[in-house]
């Protein structure tokens, strides 16, 4: 909640998102195994210094236009409706987490998803719901499914990279509306996320000899299941605040109905 709250009321998106993955993955992780858990702290702060000194090195040769206007920043969202805002992620992210509790070694990746969604969740609207919400899910499965084929025509680690350069640009380009598009950046940010849960989960089931398809759909039904939870989540909550904001301004409710 606290996480949630910090990215919406006081605009610290990259903080309040670390803050969720330490509040839900590390504990998950470190319950099933402590040095799991070391694992993936170890991970997430390799991850952080690569994408800093990755950034130090491309941003002078793919800088911002300096005659470009930026936009004006939005407005901060008021104390109550970020609060709101931060109750809906947290009732989000927190079934999945319990879930993960219960059975971390099969579960991890569905905090992952959760968080996701969760963030997702806290930028749009009980009607934008379900296209965004599921829409960037079934189009990041797509994606990780064609990934797998295309890299089995040349299985190697150069082409996984090349293939990974090709699908990140184009998912960059919407994202950045380079290419025209209808979604949202964080539709966008989904659809990446997801697709690098389901290609690295599978490249691990590779590696130590299981049924990648099988657990592929595991998994996929998994994240559909979970996304489906998340748009009743965002729909109930918005319907719940309707009819309160409606009774505390009867006022807006005549005028509405005239």
């Amino acid at each position: 909640y606290f996480s949630t709250y910090l990215t919406v009321h006081m605009g610290k998106a990259l903080a309040g998102t670390m803050l969720t993955i330490g509040f839900t993955l590390i504990p998950a992780a470190g319950t099933y195994d402590f040095s799991t858990g070391v694992d993936v702290i170890q991970g997430l702060t390799l991850g952080i210094g690569l994408a800093i000194v990755c950034q130090w090195v491309v941003y002078p040769w793919f800088s911002e236009d300096p005659a470009a206007v930026r936009p004006a920043k939005p407005a901060p969202t008021g104390t109550e409706g970020s609060s709101w805002i931060a109750l809906r992620v947290t009732l989000i992210v927190l079934p999945p987490f319990l879930v993960a509790m219960v059975n971390p070694s099969m579960y991890l990746k569905l905090i992952m998803k959760s968080v996701a969604l969760g963030h997702q969740g806290s930028a749009v609207s009980a009607r934008k719901a379900g296209r965004e919400l599921l829409g960037s899910t079934f189009l990041g499965g797509f994606l990780a499914i064609l990934f797998w084929f295309m890299l089995d025509l040349i299985t190697s680690l150069w082409m996984f990279f090349w293939w990974m350069s090709l699908f990140f640009v184009y998912i960059a380009s919407k994202f950045y509306v380079v290419m025209a598009t209808r979604f949202s950046p964080s539709f966008w940010h989904n659809v990446g996320v997801t697709m690098l849960i389901l290609l690295g989960s599978a490249v691990e089931d590779s590696d130590g000899g299981d049924d990648v398809y099988s657990a592929f759909a595991l998994r996929m039904g998994l994240f559909v299941a979970v996304t489906l939870y998340a748009w009743g989540a965002v729909y109930v909550l918005e319907q719940l605040r309707t009819r309160r904001l409606r009774r505390r301004s009867p006022s807006l409710t005549a005028m509405e109905t005239h």
